[in-house]
């Protein structure tokens, strides 16, 4: 009987801009219903391998499957199967938040979008933005209307990058309710933070990124079975380095 494959399967993944090696031969498995962090400072290659996950950049070198699709041979189908939610919040302006969540809907073939987003508009508290051009709402708005598109379609894997940067604490807390909710459903979500409270308070394993290389990956019930907190561990092996 062969090994379970993971919702991502990453192997030596290596992503270089010119002479800047952004992501450095990074190798990691991420497992059905986990709520997977991936930790590191800023300008630590994070948002590079959310990036090259989601097809949205090639990688330079190694291979990753994410829900069993190549991300190189076909990146496009990656992207129809997940939910992405980008570090800028990137609604097209000219749209008001109902007409995008519609052309969302047209894109995803998602059958009563509108009834499905009224919903969204009530649970994230922006229903009086529902006809505002993207483009006059506010960051925090912008971010609830991207965290709409991403999971209206109920994806099985979603890829967060800095889930709640813009959020005020009523929302982040309603958020990382709903995102640990619905992991227990058997979805899977991979963030992005520099956060580490957040990552200690909702995920279940997490991987350490500096200066593009991986440090560590663990689970964060390994840490409290050894009386550590995360950010002391994240921060002495960030202290030493790739090299450390």
């Amino acid at each position: 009987m062969g090994v379970k494959q993971g919702i991502i399967e990453a192997e030596g993944l290596v992503k270089q801009f010119g002479d800047v090696i952004a992501v450095d031969n990074i190798s990691l498995s991420v497992g059905e219903g986990e709520l997977y962090g991936l930790l590191g400072p800023n300008g630590s290659g994070k948002t590079t391998m959310i990036k090259v996950l989601t097809g949205q950049i090639r990688p330079t070198a190694g291979s990753a499957t994410v829900l069993g699709i190549n991300v190189k041979k076909d990146p496009v189908g990656v992207r129809e199967r997940v939910g992405i939610i980008p570090e800028q919040e990137t609604p097209p302006s000219f749209l008001t938040a109902t007409e995008y969540l519609d052309f969302v809907g047209e894109v995803r073939y998602i059958p009563d979008v509108l009834k499905k987003a009224d919903w969204w508009f009530d649970f994230l508290d922006f229903n009086d933005k529902r006809d505002v051009l993207c483009k006059d709402l506010s960051r925090g708005t912008r971010q609830k209307l991207m965290f709409t598109q991403a999971f209206i379609h109920r994806p099985a894997l979603a890829l967060i990058d800095e889930p709640l940067i813009n959020f005020d604490p009523i929302m982040q807390r309603k958020v990382k309710d709903y995102l640990t909710g619905y992991v227990k459903h058997g979805n899977t979500i991979f963030i992005s933070t520099h956060i580490l409270e957040i990552a200690e308070e909702i995920c279940s394993g997490f991987a350490i990124l500096h200066k593009g290389k991986l440090l560590h990956t663990g689970t964060v019930a390994e840490l409290k079975g050894r009386n550590e907190h995360l950010d002391e561990f994240f921060l002495s092996l960030v202290e030493k380095g790739p090299h450390g």
